[in-house]
């Protein structure tokens, strides 16, 4: 079947999710600090995870035509359905904007005037840290996104119907492929910054947006599996075969290398150096929150790596599945150990300078980024209500994604690589063979 059909059962199983999401937000909101600090950060973490793959699902595909490939086409409708996700992304994104600046919450400690003003190094940043960026700069960048994103993705539907055999439609989409690819490379980073890097406003990594992007890219493949493997079990993508999930298991494995080397890199580098704005990052995590810190590696480099080393793992149905779960739940946890332990300082220094224990200076913030601090559910580890705040917006974004599938072919008829899309095969060599 080349045309999806986004039937009600579905559609009610995934509404069935957001209500529990909008319920686990509810329940948040009810139960947190003054500041509300739990629910502002699952609502972060999930914005910002989401809207992430999102973008990694357009550069995808921007990629994969700009380097002339062929292999990919049957899948590329799942990506551009998936890359439509930017506009209600875009949407969320306004919620933390409007936050900041009616201060309702205090995720970003540069957004406090008062801190900014007793803190030299909040002060240095200030001509980039402050509610205007923020502002501007998310709403042009993923504004730009989306725009490229509406782009490929009329020039590939129009291809099915209008398509000419000099290719010029694939000449379009070329063009704009290439065109996207050094944008979302430096929009990307400056919007990461600005949305996840900021939290822990006293320190910087160089490394941060790559390490970012890496575990975003790695997410999309881990979910672009799951879909994929869902859909063939409701006898759609009938062309999809093992031979493109194996090359969509190995981009899953590989980057899952590639994040873990970028994230021994950073942390290797600032250990090494051991210079204080840096160290405080790592130094916080270790050792207030060494589950999701150990955890991490765990989750997304010794899991992936043993299970996916192999050639025949990534051939089969049952460990694709099993393993993209994994990864997909390890680098939302990761975007979860990236957000939390500094808007939880942040907010802890908030809470006692208006309760008059101490005011807003860079020493008060130092002390806190250096107590021994309790274990808190939803800070220390992910509670219950993050995993059904989690799974309602993965509803969300996989409503968003179906309902565009629905509106074109599953099958770009007349892309002038589907025919090597369609022969596509992986060449294995077999265990013992010489």
């Amino acid at each position: 079947m080349n045309q999806f059909t986004f039937d009600s059962r579905l559609k009610t199983f995934l509404i069935g999710f957001m209500v529990l999401g909008l319920v686990c937000l509810g329940l948040t909101f009810a139960v947190d600090d003054d500041l509300h600090t739990r629910f502002w950060t699952n609502y972060l973490h999930n914005t910002v995870f989401f809207t992430g793959i999102a973008l990694m699902s357009l550069f995808t595909i921007a990629a994969f035509t700009t380097a002339w490939g062929g292999w990919f086409v049957l899948v590329k409708r799942v990506w551009e359905a998936f890359s439509l996700f930017l506009v209600p992304g875009l949407v969320l994104m306004l919620l933390v904007i409007v936050g900041i600046w009616g201060h309702f919450h205090h995720l970003y400690h540069w957004a406090d005037a008062e801190a900014v003003a007793a803190d030299p190094v909040l002060l240095g940043k200030s001509s980039f840290l402050n509610p205007g960026w923020y502002t501007f700069g998310t709403l042009i960048i993923v504004g730009l996104w989306i725009f490229f994103a509406f782009k490929l993705r009329q020039l590939s539907v129009d291809e099915d119907a209008n398509g000419t055999p000099d290719f010029e439609h694939h000449k379009k989409i070329r063009i704009w492929s290439a065109a996207f690819l050094p944008l979302a490379g430096f929009s990307s980073a400056a919007v990461i910054w600005q949305w996840v890097m900021s939290i822990d406003a006293h320190w910087y990594s160089t490394l941060f947006a790559w390490y970012t992007g890496a575990s975003w890219f790695v997410s999309a493949m881990a979910l672009t599996i799951l879909t994929v493997i869902y859909m063939k079990s409701r006898g759609y993508l009938e062309h999809v075969t093992i031979e493109h999930l194996h090359d969509i298991g190995k981009y899953m494995f590989a980057f899952s290398i590639f994040w873990a080397y970028l994230w021994f890199s950073q942390f290797m580098l600032i250990w090494y150096a051991n210079v204080g704005e840096e160290t405080v990052y790592f130094l916080e995590r270790r050792e207030n929150y060494p589950v999701l810190f150990y955890g991490n590696l765990i989750l997304n480099f010794v899991a992936p790596f043993f299970i996916l080393m192999r050639n025949d793992t990534k051939r089969k149905y049952g460990t694709l599945v099993f393993t993209s779960v994994v990864v997909l739940f390890g680098h939302w946890w990761d975007f979860f150990q990236m957000i939390k332990p500094g808007a939880r300082a942040t907010a802890m220094e908030a809470l006692a300078h208006h309760a008059g224990e101490h005011g807003h200076d860079a020493a008060a913030h130092g002390e806190m980024l250096s107590t021994q601090l309790p274990f808190a559910m939803g800070f220390t580890i992910p509670g219950l209500l993050e995993l059904g705040t989690g799974l309602g917006f993965l509803a969300l974004f996989m409503y968003v994604a179906f309902d565009r599938m629905s509106k074109a072919s599953l099958v770009p008829k007349k892309d002038p690589y589907l025919a090597e899309s369609l022969q596509h095969h992986v060449e294995i060599h077999e265990e013992g063979a010489h």
